[in-house]
């Protein structure tokens, strides 16, 4: 499995961005997957997960109500989209896959597959 995910950038604070992630290969059933992000001098942190039917959705408390995970289009692709941004929310963002369909989890140890990252750069 791979993904690929894109539509990071620099916006100001208060600016909306949508991070799509899609996933190709082994993506015959619509599995769970996530986002993580990683600011600069920081440990790796869960913001929203997404269950294989889209029933269960998790967020970050520092991003709950201005995010949304959802899947678009094909089954594996999951987009973020994310308003009100604040310079606190820039960092590396990762998708990832894990090869289980039901719930949703915001456990990074329970995924297996990640993308490459994309970068979301907020000014104030």
């Amino acid at each position: 499995v791979q993904l690929q995910a894109s539509g990071g950038g620099l916006v100001q604070a208060g600016d909306s961005l949508r991070l799509s992630c899609a996933a190709s290969g082994r993506t015959f059933r619509a599995y769970r997957m996530g986002w993580f992000r990683q600011a600069p001098g920081r440990e790796r942190e869960f913001v929203a997960a997404i269950s294989g039917d889209s029933r269960r959705v998790y967020y970050a408390d520092s991003v709950k109500g201005r995010f949304t995970i959802s899947r678009h289009g094909a089954q594996n692709t999951v987009d973020l989209q994310m308003n009100s941004l604040k310079p606190e929310d820039t960092a590396v963002y990762y998708c990832a896959l894990d090869l289980k369909v039901v719930g949703a989890t915001m456990d990074e140890k329970d995924y297996d597959y990640w993308g490459q990252g994309t970068e979301v750069t907020v000014s104030s």
